[in-house]
Order: C-alpha cells, then structure tokens, then sequence
C-alpha cells in the first residue's frame, strides 16, 4: 500500500506510532517516504511532487480507510487514549467502540490530514 502524504513528517510521526503500535517495523527511509513491514505487507508513505492536493478527503471517490488488527478490546483502548498525543483524533466517539456495529469492538481515528484508519480488535468486547 502507498499513501500520498502532504507533510511528510507529520504523517511519520503519526504512522510511524501507529504502525509501531500494532508491530510493524520500519523498513525503507528516504527523503521523500518511509516504509513499514509486518510479514509480507508493507505500507509506504510518501510526500511526492506529483500531489495535487493539500488534504487527503476520505469522503471523496477513492481510499476511505485502512483497517488493522489491533488485538484485543484493551489494546484498542489503551491506541485510543494514546492516539490524540500522536496526531490522531477518535471519530464518531458517541458510538465508539461500537460504530461498527454492536457485534464490532473497533476505533476509527482520523488524523491531521485527512486519513482515517479503523483498529479492530480481536473479540467484539461485549
């Protein structure tokens, strides 16, 4: 997977955390991107020239979010409260941990600019 970041060292540092709270390792680093691993997946972030725009819009045709499994209903708890000091913000925080229905435990964050992701945990915390 490769994202199109505007900033990219506001996306490293709240991808960076993410992604190394869920136990993905960095693998790539040059001036323009960052890459993490987990296994055989990798997720690579990038500011390219190339960008047409200054916020990414997750309403708009296109990505919406990336999904990850976050282990368990505390781990998801515990990403949550940690989330806001690492450029993430809870969505939809009057359904949550349930926005995805009552039989989902999951978080869905959004961050500085524009990109959301939903942590799933294992179980559906009832």
């Amino acid at each position: 997977m490769e994202v199109w970041v505007p900033d990219l060292d506001a996306a490293t540092r709240s991808w960076g955390w993410l992604l190394g709270e869920l136990g993905w390792t960095l693998h790539q680093d040059w001036p323009a991107g960052r890459s993490w691993r987990l296994g055989a997946t990798y997720l690579v972030v990038e500011q390219s020239p190339a960008l047409s725009g200054a916020v990414h819009d997750r309403l708009a045709p296109g990505l919406n979010h990336l999904a990850f499994h976050a282990g368990p209903p505390a781990t998801v708890d515990r990403l949550v409260a940690a989330a806001p000091a690492h450029g993430w913000a809870l969505l939809f925080p009057d359904r949550h941990p349930h926005a995805g229905g009552p039989d989902t435990y999951a978080a869905y964050l959004t961050d500085n600019q524009g990109y959301e992701v939903e942590l799933v945990a294992t179980g559906n915390g009832s």
